[in-house]
């Protein structure tokens, strides 16, 4: 496959829809009744959605868990674009991307997960297409998906691996094999946003092979925050992203199923961080030079943030059904090709000079998981599923931290040179497990199921300083985790359930903190035990007024032991011993230094969870989502800023001199506290309300409105940073337009944040920057000194966004 794909899947597309449109309008081919899908239920009816929570498909209303989905439709209906929207529908869950291009996150059931603190272990494990990704991969621009599912709760007795808050899984759509067609949509808004993506599809042979092309294209400002002097660097922010995918399916013989597919992403961005006076939150606190709050969208850097990522995505599946029974082998293999560079004078103490942090990461992971289901009941009674599952993966990266050597004050300052630091990351992990699943119905009503994989996992890992290389404790853990579940159905509409279930991620080595010197204490907030973790949950699905309303709820306790915490907005200060090359020569400095040190702890959570939907009329539907999940750390040594050793942590308003830290760690080289805190920075409560009403226009033209308001509770960032919380606000976002009853076409309007909502969701302690002065007499030796700034990094909601759209769609879809 060529580097630039996405050109000419995107030039193809627009081809290829106009002949296969003009097809499928003079020609509609009969789809067999096998391939026909169930009768769509009577409009004023709450939709009845299809998941494959349980690898299997059945109805979401059957499902003993909490399942959201987010169906095409709703993805179109929003405008959801950017997967980080998602979590705007499905209030609890929270996605961010993190700012070096390196992975991303997701947080649900009142627990944080940091990329860089627990790698590719995530609390929340993300699939495309039946096979783990990283989430990196996912949080980008979304194009043709077929369907969107949040499984909340402890998974991993059932695909891929142990995930102890939930999986979400996403499904891209799949090739037609009998009908032509496609489909184009074309974004444009008053921030400079263009999006475009459609999808083609072709069937070769009616009823056997079929191909479907689908791509996107998408240009934005990025965070749309600007330098406070754009005479430094007047090109702005911006961000492109293409992406284009192939989609191949044969099936011979009705037994034989095989698909293939092969994707590729690329996205260039470049952008400021986000900055805001700190006297705008501590009146106390200096004033800085240039006065900036959160809706001004100012950054202190002089240069931005670039990062460049490429993913290629290589998917396979093959599945024979026999005797009532079904076998599947699911392949996938992907790699990252991610380059950054992130300015580190923060504290911009060294005007009109930068100096950079450059990242070069290159990763390969490769999964296979081989599957065998009934896909008839055995005996009348079970239902099953065995599997076995193996998953690699090689993640080396190559770090190049630059720092720069100034002359003293009395002979004129400025940089005399500027030292390096290479820093390399080695490693590899492998994971294998067999898993079962069987489920026992007694009668039509009621079904008792349990689960268990075993787990072998090991992994190594190094770490090369200048040279000097440190190995990680190698890692070596088998591990079994179970799940339990029990429902009842009352009626064809009341059913209840209970389930428990335990998870499992292996212990993790945390990078960041790169001094060739580190003391036991700091190993300890590096090198991590193995987690685990113990679920309970009760909930009923019910429905109401003759299939008009809907109301589920459920409630969850959950315990975690060695939890990796690490403090979601802040690091601590803590003694670097940093090695750097000057001339060939290494020097080791003492150094003021900040890092998100990561702390095994005991984590209790507790939390409700509620869906409502009501449909009072055909041409009203309303849906409210609500979480409320309180998850705390009881009695846990975390690291900490405690300058006057009294066991609380600090409030901290800037960076200590050498001198004062060295006194208050001493040989530790950090601090510690003995801490009972919230365990996540989102808000406990969140909750999302939405409606949709439409109306008649013409005989073959609807109209319509929607609205989306999402509601956020008081949330707490870090305990040790008073200036951080955040209060409750709302979002409101709305929709208007007209399209053809069929779906052929429609044309959209939208404001997203409607009242322009500015709300600091996260904001760290001023910003500081490090740098050496060569000291006389010999100029041979270098000391560090430390800048702090009058300014603090924040992000906050996304500035309100005005926004047009025309989707258009024939044939096959």
């Amino acid at each position: 496959m060529k580097r630039r794909l996405w050109k000419i899947l995107a030039g193809s597309s627009l081809l290829v829809l106009a002949t296969a449109a003009s097809a499928a309008a003079q020609v509609e081919t009969p789809v067999p009744a096998t391939a026909a899908k169930p009768e769509a239920a009577p409009a004023s009816e709450v939709e009845v959605v299809v998941v494959t929570a349980r690898r299997r498909d059945e109805s979401i209303q059957d499902v003993p868990a909490v399942v959201n989905a987010v169906t095409p439709d709703e993805l179109v209906k929003l405008n959801i674009r950017d997967f980080t929207e998602v979590q705007n529908v499905v209030p609890g869950l929270s996605l961010t991307n993190n700012a070096n291009g390196i992975g991303g996150s997701a947080q649900v059931r009142g627990v944080n997960f940091e990329v860089n603190a627990s790698g590719n272990n995530a609390t929340v494990e993300f699939y495309q297409n039946d096979a783990p990704i990283t989430a990196g991969v996912v949080l980008q621009q979304m194009y043709d998906i077929g369907q969107i599912e949040v499984l909340r709760g402890p998974q991993g007795t059932l695909r891929g691996r142990a995930s102890p808050s939930g999986s979400i899984t996403v499904t891209t759509r799949k090739p037609d094999l009998y009908r032509s067609g496609g489909y184009g949509s074309v974004t444009a808004t008053d921030t400079g946003t263009t999006n475009f993506n459609g999808a083609v599809n072709i069937p070769i042979l009616e009823g056997v092979a079929a191909i479907r092309v689908a791509g996107v294209f998408n240009g934005d400002k990025a965070n749309r925050v600007h330098p406070i002097s754009e005479a430094l660097d007047s090109r702005g922010p911006d961000s492109k992203s293409q992406s284009g995918r192939i989609t191949a399916l044969l099936r011979p013989v009705d037994a034989l199923t095989i698909e293939g597919s092969y994707q590729q992403i690329v996205t260039h961005s470049r952008f400021f961080d986000q900055v805001e006076s700190f006297n705008q939150v501590n009146p106390s606190a200096p004033a800085s030079p240039v006065t900036i709050r959160a809706k001004d969208r100012l950054s202190n850097r002089e240069t931005p943030r670039e990062n460049r990522q490429e993913f290629k995505i290589y998917n396979g599946r093959v599945e024979y059904a026999f005797a009532g029974q079904r076998l599947i082998y699911q392949f996938q293999k992907y790699t990252q090709d991610i380059q950054s560079r992130a300015n580190q004078d923060l504290a911009n103490a060294l005007p009109n000079f930068d100096y950079y942090q450059f990242n070069n990461t290159r990763s390969d992971s490769t999964s296979h998981e081989l599957r065998l289901q009934n896909e008839e009941r055995v005996f009348g009674r079970f239902d099953y599923v065995l599997g076995l599952f193996d998953d690699k993966n090689v993640p080396p990266s190559d770090l190049m931290v630059q720092t720069p050597v100034t002359l003293p004050a009395f002979l004129g300052g400025g940089v005399a040179t500027v030292a390096l630091t290479p820093i390399q990351r080695i490693g590899r992990t492998h994971e294998q497990s067999a898993f079962g699943n069987l489920t026992l119905h007694l009668g039509e009503a009621t079904e008792i199921a349990g689960g268990a994989r075993y787990i072998q996992y090991n992994s190594t890992s190094a770490l090369i300083v200048s040279g000097a290389r440190f190995d990680d404790p190698p890692t070596d853990v088998n591990k079994v985790i179970y799940s339990l579940s029990a429902k009842h159905s009352f009626s064809r509409d009341f059913m209840v359930y209970a389930t428990t279930g335990t998870s499992f991620r292996p212990g993790v080595d945390v990078v960041g903190n790169f001094s060739v010197a580190q003391s036991a204490l700091e190993r300890s907030f590096i090198h991590l035990r193995a987690e685990t973790s113990q679920s309970y949950e009760v909930g009923f699905k019910s429905t109401l007024l003759g299939g008009k309303a809907r109301v589920n709820v459920s409630a969850f306790h959950q315990t975690f032991e060695n939890y990796p915490y690490r403090a979601p907005n802040n690091g601590v200060y803590y003694v670097n011993y940093a090695a750097t090359v000057t001339g060939g020569v290494v020097t080791v400095t003492p150094q003021v230094s900040l890092f998100n040190f990561v702390a095994a702890v005991p984590v209790t959570v507790n939390g409700v969870e509620a869906e409502v939907s009501y449909n009072p009329t055909e041409r009203l539907k309303l849906n409210l989502v609500s979480s409320y999940a309180l998850g705390k750390i009881k009695n846990a040594v975390i690291p900490c800023n405690d300058f006057n050793n009294d066991g609380v942590p600090d409030a901290v308003t800037g960076a200590p001199t050498l001198a004062q830290l060295q006194a208050a760690v001493g040989a530790d080289n950090v601090g510690s506290c003995t801490v009972s805190q919230r365990s996540a920075s989102q808000p406990p409560f969140s909750s999302t309300l939405q409606a949709d009403y439409t109306v008649p226009v013409t005989g073959k033209v609807d109209g319509y409105v929607r609205g989306m308001l999402s509601y956020f509770g008081k949330s707490q960032g870090d305990p040790g940073n008073v200036y951080d919380d955040v209060d409750r606000y709302g979002l409101l976002n709305l929709f208007a337009g007209v399209r053809e009853s069929g779906g052929a076409w429609e044309l959209s309007l939208y404001a997203k944040n409607v009242f322009d909502t500015t709300k600091v969701l996260s904001r760290t302690t001023p910003l500081s920057s490090t740098y050496q002065v060569l000291q006389p007499p010999t100029f041979r030796t270098a000391a560090a000194t430390t800048v702090t700034s009058t300014y603090t990094d924040i992000t906050t909601t996304q500035p309100r966004e005005f926004g047009l759209t025309l989707r258009i769609a024939l044939g096959s879809r």
